[in-house]
């Protein structure tokens, strides 16, 4: 049985898509037509019913597909590392991630991969945007503070970063003297990543307080944006540790509550599996891996 053909067979039951696979893999639909085929004849069994938008896997997709797991993914990785090993990284490596994120953390990194003569180009952009565009191809890796999802996608946890609430002295001071601390945090305005709260809402529960039931006043992508306000001395917002620690060390922040540990949430590297035959992807995934998680 052809390693081609099987390749060809995750490429279209990862992406639902002939057009997708043909894409993704450098083929035209026909050659991808004929992968599958070829297989099917192999097999014996239907793998793909075509539908409007697409193709849906058959049960025989689905139990070839256990059955494969991710053993042609550590294949192709192995093969590309390899190659990075004796070949010329130069050209672009595409990243997109967090706006934040990227500024604060992986920036720090990115002259590794400028020093193996690759060209950095970097996107911001939320996490379903992030996804889409990795599926797409458009972008080689991402990085995300949410769990990816799609099946399709592969992550790694690059680190689990405590996250506060917090806002200046004089704020967290009124919030305190308030007759609860959920009173204190209605009565300042709320500061957050987007209208559904998320890091916030992970907070409250963690401090095992009631849902705060306010509109945030301000939302902004870029916890920056959150960072600046707060120093300005408007409002309370969490945020991530690599983002207050300094403020927190120089007194222009304060944490509203510090009993119990910190609560943690999780950032990832993440990349189409497909996209690791390029050695320039696999070594530029392997360093900030690497990097990021030693940081």
């Amino acid at each position: 049985m052809s390693l081609v053909r099987l390749r060809t067979f995750v490429e279209v039951y990862r992406l639902r898509s002939i057009s997708g696979a043909a894409r993704s893999l450098n083929l035209t639909q026909s050659n991808v037509s004929q992968h599958i085929a070829g297989l099917e004849v192999a097999i014996g069994h239907s793998l793909f019913e075509r539908q409007s938008r697409g193709v849906e896997p058959t049960m025989a997709a689905d139990d070839l597909a256990q059955d494969l797991g991710d053993l042609l993914d550590r294949a192709e990785e192995a093969l590309s590392k390899a190659r990075a090993r004796s070949s010329d990284l130069a050209g672009v490596i595409r990243i997109i991630g967090h706006a934040d994120l990227i500024a604060e953390e992986i920036a720090l990194h990115l002259p590794a991969l400028i020093d193996a003569g690759m060209r950095v180009r970097l996107q911001p952009a939320h996490r379903d945007l992030v996804q889409q565009m990795l599926l797409e191809g458009h972008f080689d890796l991402g990085v995300s503070a949410y769990p990816i999802i799609d099946s399709r996608l592969h992550s790694e946890v690059i680190r689990e970063e405590p996250v506060h609430a917090v806002a200046a002295p004089q704020v967290v001071a009124r919030i305190r003297s308030a007759v609860s601390l959920e009173a204190g945090l209605k009565g300042e305005p709320m500061l957050a990543y987007n209208l559904d709260r998320p890091l916030i809402d992970a907070w409250l529960r963690h401090q095992r307080l009631g849902h705060v039931d306010t509109s945030p006043a301000v939302t902004s992508p870029d916890m920056r944006v959150l960072r600046q306000m707060l120093q300005g001395g408007v409002g309370w917002s969490v945020l991530p540790d690599y983002l207050c620690r300094r403020d927190l060390a120089e007194g222009h922040l304060a944490m509203i509550a510090v009993s119990g540990p910190p609560l943690t949430n999780p950032y990832s590297l993440v990349w189409l599996p497909t996209a690791l035959r390029n050695p320039r992807v696999a070594h530029a995934r392997q360093t900030l891996l690497r990097r990021l998680r030693d940081g």
